[in-house]
């Protein structure tokens, strides 16, 4: 029976996530800052899933992780879904630095902390949920498209680390486009906007398969191809925007 812990699972993605991982018969830890909603996971399946409030941008958050793993018995598979972000033009310097704080300071809390767990264990299987935003710099958001940039290449580093320290760790930069979450439900729309529960039932299918890196989904695929063929001066005068 795989274990699995899952950070941000209040909502969106992370929560579709554990509740797929237990249909499948796994046992899950889930972590977020509403404890309310992580009961309501926990009641599920109570002989199979453990939780912890986690906020990842507190100092005290990675000893929260290593109990919530102590709780559950164990980690094979460690799963990253916090992160905050928003379209900010007008560079307003509190969402910008909040933006840094969660997806920069907290990815490392976190990341780091499950590293370390799976260095002393030997082995492990480390996924994060980052974004296709990552391939360009995106005007209208410029801090969540830069933190995501950084969780790319933070990820890329630390398999290299892996491999430089002979550790089985495995890693898997799972990268969606749009889903239909909280976090981008307001006054804006948002093209080719994906349910959570299928982009949940992707990424469970990309942990079981251990990829590398998952772009969910072929359209976005072919989106993030076609970004990647447009030169810097050109890219700098397209208006994107939503």
């Amino acid at each position: 029976m795989k274990r699995a812990v899952i950070i941000g699972a209040t909502s969106g993605i992370g929560r579709e996530v554990a509740l797929q991982l237990l249909r499948r018969g796994w046992q899950v830890g889930v972590a977020g800052r509403r404890e309310e909603k992580l009961k309501e996971i926990q009641t599920l399946a109570p002989d199979r899933s453990k939780y912890r409030q986690v906020d990842v941008t507190a100092k005290e958050s990675p000893r929260q992780l290593l109990g919530l793993i102590e709780d559950l018995g164990g980690m094979d598979v460690f799963l990253l879904c916090a992160g905050i972000g928003r379209q900010n033009p007008e560079l307003e310097q509190e969402v910008e630095l909040a933006t840094a704080q969660t997806n920069v300071d907290g990815f490392i809390r976190m990341v780091g902390t499950a590293y370390q767990y799976f260095r002393q264990r030997g082995g492990g299987h480390i996924a994060v949920i980052s974004s296709i935003a990552g391939t360009k710099g995106l005007g209208a958001a410029p801090a969540y498209s830069a933190t995501k940039r950084f969780q790319n290449t933070y990820i890329d580093a630390l398999a290299q680390l892996a491999r430089m320290q002979d550790l089985r760790i495995r890693f898997t930069d799972i990268r969606p486009g749009f889903v239909d979450t909280e976090l981008l439900r307001g006054d804006k729309r948002y093209p080719m906007l994906m349910p959570a529960g299928r982009v949940a039932a992707r990424i469970v299918r990309a942990l079981e398969r251990r990829k590398r890196v998952c772009v969910i989904d072929a359209r976005y695929r072919v989106l993030v191809f076609l970004w990647r063929l447009i030169p810097r001066f050109l890219w700098e005068r397209l208006p994107i925007k939503n």
